[in-house]
C-alpha cells in the first residue's frame, strides 16, 4: 500500500543565486507568495460560423513573487543591498536562479521551483505604529521570465 500523505507549507527557504554580498540570512522568509502560471487564450473566428469563437493557448502568463520577512539593516542583507541598487541607483542586476523550495522535517528538500531571470519590482515597508509591538515587515515583489518545479 502506498503511503501519500498532504505536503505541508510552512517550511521553506528561497535561495538566490549570484546574489553579491549575500551571508546566509537571505533564505528565511515569513511568507512567499506568487507561484501562479496561466496560458493565456486566444479567440480565433471562423469564417461562415458565427455562434461562436474558437479559443486556443497563447504564452504562459506568470505573476510576480512576493516575498514577506521581519526587516533587516542593509548591512546584514545582501537582498536588501541588491534592491537598493535597483531602486535608489536604477541598477538592475537580473539574477540568473532564484530557487524556492519546501522542505521536510530533516531539512532537506521536497520540491523546488526554479525562477529565471529575477528582477526587482516593489519593496515596501510595513506601517510604523507605537501602540503594537509587532516586527516591522517588509514585502519584496520580484518579477521573473518563468519557473519550472525540480526534483531536489
Amino acid at each position: 500500500m502506498v503511503n501519500t500523505y498532504q505536503i505541508v507549507g510552512f517550511h521553506f527557504r528561497v535561495l538566490f543565486t549570484g546574489l553579491p554580498e549575500s551571508n546566509g540570512t537571505d533564505v528565511s522568509f515569513q511568507s512567499v507568495s506568487g507561484l501562479d502560471v496561466q496560458i493565456e487564450k486566444e479567440a480565433m473566428k471562423e469564417g461562415g460560423e458565427n455562434r461562436f469563437e474558437h479559443q486556443i493557448p497563447g504564452r504562459s502568463k506568470y505573476t510576480p513573487l512576493t516575498l514577506k520577512r521581519g526587516i533587516l539593516k542593509p548591512d546584514d542583507s545582501g537582498l536588501i543591498k541588491w534592491c537598493q541598487q535597483a531602486f535608489q541607483n536604477m541598477i538592475i542586476r537580473p539574477l540568473t536562479n532564484v530557487d524556492v523550495e519546501l522542505l521536510n522535517e530533516d531539512h532537506k528538500p521536497l520540491m523546488r521551483w526554479q525562477l529565471s531571470h529575477v528582477w526587482p519590482v516593489s519593496w515596501k515597508v510595513g506601517e510604523f505604529n507605537a501602540e503594537r509591538g509587532e516586527v516591522l515587515i517588509e514585502t519584496l515583489e520580484l518579477n521573473y521570465n518563468y519557473y519550472a518545479v525540480t526534483a531536489p
